[in-house]
């Protein structure tokens, strides 16, 4: 008899053991999970900037290697929500009221009701204008261009010259007043402005209707058409999902939720956490589980909308691509050359949207999966994003923060014997596999162009976006 029942005794044995680990497990990843990181393309970049694929070893730089020249490409940093984003908010603190009103009829539990539900109204209330570069955005350009000048001295210990540092940005003020904060930081101490001895520099911009650089998505009327049809399929794969976690919040707190409450109150968590460092409000409403499947839906969204979701979306970006590789050619010939210091480029520094950032971190191959580069240069369509608890690459808040950035940085390296000039390629500051160049970070120059740049070259903006070639090209701006 023992020995019948000692296997059940051992099956109930780990079954318990089993059921406390789960427990264990799920606290401690509760306890881990931090919203902060989970807000797709609304996370703040202080909060993501260092978060690392820890698996890829980044190149080490071989002895004599030198940057001779850096293009940047980054989004502008925090702003305030748009007048049209304002305006949902104040709709939703209305029909917080009916809801509450509601509430106190049915006579629900005060555990029921959230604290802060009761007396909330929209940070924003009355507001007229919206989308401005806030003080936090400020403060992340700012910091930025320290970093940056810090940690390519040799790059940038030139006298400062507008065709020596040119700083390109979007006609848009959160662009260039990020572009200006930037500027803040990189020249800081050099100029005779102020107790920071701050200096003038110039940033410069195209018109919005023809900027083909930086706004290339508002220029292209097959993307603007593709984007108006698709919004309707994109709502629809997300409708699930919301209309789970609404079912789901509807019975925890026994008010009569709607869809457009949810998507509204997901959208106040990440405006407080992002704005105004509030965690315990809008963002406790959901369970961590909730909360990933709300970033996966916002994520799925700028895949499909901005990223390899249509090979549109990112080939349009091919002036762009072209601008970087211009820029490069330049600086390797003024090499060759031995030009005068002081004579020739040595920075592009762009400065414009998450519609720029994540097309062009598609043209260079990031963030795929296992074989999708092999698929993109065949222009196949690729697989959504993973849906939570699977792992996955494309994650907003790490593609395009506020304030995220690609980095270019050409490296002349005269002492190896099968390349003098290399591409690293850093995101957020950081190392990045390059999957055209075998996965590395470091790649050879006639490398990167030819397996990750010539592929896109073949496609033209004009023919992509149904371009008037006759219409006129106006000059640039300076702001």
């Amino acid at each position: 008899m023992l020995l019948t029942r000692l296997p059940d005794k051992m099956t109930l044995a780990a079954a318990v053991l089993f059921f406390l680990l789960t427990l264990v497990s799920n606290s401690r990843a509760d306890r881990d999970f931090d919203v902060r990181h989970r807000l797709s393309t609304v996370t703040r970049y202080s909060a993501v900037k260092d978060i690392v694929d820890y698996s890829f070893q980044p190149t080490d730089i071989p002895v004599g290697c030198t940057p001779i020249h850096l293009n940047l490409v980054a989004r502008h940093g925090t702003r305030s929500p748009t007048k049209k984003r304002m305006r949902e908010l104040e709709k939703l603190a209305s029909h917080i009221k009916e809801l509450l009103k509601d509430a106190k009829e049915k006579n629900l539990s005060p555990q029921k009701v959230p604290a802060w539900l009761l007396k909330w109204e929209s940070p924003w209330k009355g507001k007229l204008r919206g989308g401005e570069l806030d003080t936090k955005g400020e403060e992340e350009l700012y910091q930025l261009g320290i970093r940056v000048r810090e940690r390519f001295p040799d790059l940038f210990n030139e006298e400062y010259h507008p065709d020596v540092y040119p700083i390109k940005t979007t006609q848009v003020p959160r662009a260039s007043a990020s572009a200006v904060a930037f500027g803040m930081g990189l020249f800081s101490g050099n100029g005779s402005l102020g107790l920071a001895r701050h200096r003038a520099f110039a940033v410069t911009s195209e018109s919005r209707a023809s900027d083909i650089t930086l706004r290339f998505f508002d220029c292209c009327q097959t993307y603007k058409d593709f984007r108006k049809s698709h919004e309707p399929a994109v709502d629809k794969l997300k409708e699930p999902i919301i209309a789970e976690i609404t079912c789901a919040l509807a019975k925890r707190y026994e008010f009569n939720f709607t869809r457009q409450d949810i998507s509204s109150l997901w959208f106040l968590c990440k405006q407080e956490t992002t704005l105004l460092d509030i965690t315990d409000q809008a963002c406790s409403l959901f369970s961590p589980t909730e909360v990933a499947l709300l970033e996966w839906t916002d994520d799925l969204e700028v895949f499909m909308l901005k990223g390899y979701g249509k090979s549109l979306n990112y080939r349009m970006g091919v002036p762009l691509l072209k601008d970087v590789i211009q820029s490069m050619d330049q600086a390797l010939k003024a090499k060759e050359d031995n030009q005068a210091p002081g004579s020739y480029e040595k920075a592009r520094l762009r400065f414009a949207h998450a519609e720029t950032v994540v097309p062009f971190s598609c043209l260079l191959g990031l963030f795929l999966e296992g074989s999708d580069f092999q698929r993109i240069q065949k222009e196949e369509p690729l697989d959504f994003p993973p849906k939570p608890p699977k792992n996955r690459s494309w994650r907003g808040s790490i593609v395009a923060p506020f304030a995220g950035n690609n980095m270019l940085v050409l490296y002349s390296c005269p002492a190896n014997s099968s390349s003098k000039y290399f591409v690293r390629a850093l995101h957020n500051e950081h190392p990045i596999a390059m999957p055209g160049c075998g996965g590395t970070d470091f790649c050879p120059f006639e490398v990167f162009k030819e397996s990750i740049v010539s592929p896109h070259l073949k496609h033209d903006y004009n023919t992509l976006c149904q371009v008037n070639l006759d219409q006129p090209k106006q000059k640039p701006e300076t702001m």
